[in-house]
């Protein structure tokens, strides 16, 4: 229903199309519905022949003002805190380009951009980035555990040092926060108490402040965060790796005038901000 059309109009249409290309393009069940490999091939041939055709309308425009439409993946902390003056730089130079902007979990970002979903995303950056991925960086942010200053009581600790076996942990359910939180404690050999898994680093900060537990945020997100004066940063040592956040896209993705324009502006920005005291 969200592409406007009725379930057995798609699969009359998958058909149609399977019929045309002469391979089966999706293994189908029950439960699950994913890509052959004719279908990945299918798929990438259909996002260059998009990518092209934009390329195209931009050639045959009589003036050189730059049209399209660009997609952007980003949490919400981005959009507040490193977007606006991109955006705003980006804006003045290309008024005629529309931007789609997509908010949410930041853990999925990457994954977004990787499936074709949106043209550029704002992540944090994995120490080995997936190949083919380019990316500009934008800042580092630390990484810490926070607490509820209403629920101290919920840390028991054992001779001063906190013990992680009773005391309860909020994790993300996903994504760069989770794998740095885990390998901390597996560096430690403790096996931590976790109360929850959680999706988005806001809902996190929101659990933490209710006093369900201690949790792991970027101070980024936290400084941010309307929740910001009821939780407190635990200090502990050592500290857990900090995150480096940039503006990322496919490599191939720069081919598309707008993507590359979008890419120009960053760098830009980004050289500005350096030589300004």
């Amino acid at each position: 229903m969200e592409c406007n059309i009725t379930p057995s109009g798609l699969t009359r249409t998958i058909q149609r199309l399977e019929n045309e290309v002469g391979e089966a393009l999706f293994f189908r069940n029950n439960r699950s519905v994913t890509l052959t490999p004719a279908g990945l091939f299918f798929k990438e041939y259909c996002e260059e022949t998009i990518g092209r055709w934009s390329i195209f309308q931009n050639h045959l425009k009589s003036d050189t003002a730059l049209r399209g439409e660009l997609t952007l993946y980003c949490s919400v902390t981005a959009i507040f805190s490193i977007l606006p003056r991109i955006f705003g730089r980006f804006r003045k130079t290309h008024p005629e380009v529309m931007i789609h902007v997509q908010t949410g979990d930041a853990a999925k970002a990457l994954n977004k951009l990787q499936t074709r979903e949106v043209d550029i995303a704002v992540a944090a950056l994995p120490d080995h980035p997936p190949e083919g991925i380019e990316f500009i960086e934008l800042l580092q942010t630390p990484l810490v555990f926070i607490l509820a200053k209403s629920s101290l009581e919920i840390v028991n600790s054992s001779h001063s040092m906190i013990d992680w076996e009773k005391t309860p942990i909020i994790l993300p359910a996903e994504g760069l926060s989770r794998s740095r939180g885990e390998k901390w404690f597996a560096d430690k050999g403790i096996r931590p108490y976790i109360y929850a898994q959680v999706s988005g680093n806001e809902a996190i900060i929101a659990m933490v402040s209710m006093g369900c537990g201690l949790g792991i945020v970027p101070l980024l997100v936290l400084e941010k965060s309307s929740l910001k004066n009821g939780v407190e940063v635990v200090e502990l040592s050592p500290q857990l790796t900090p995150f480096t956040v940039g503006v990322c896209t496919l490599a191939k993705n720069k081919r598309n005038p707008v993507v590359q324009s979008f890419w120009d502006i960053v760098e830009k920005e980004m050289a500005d901000s350096f030589h300004t005291p």
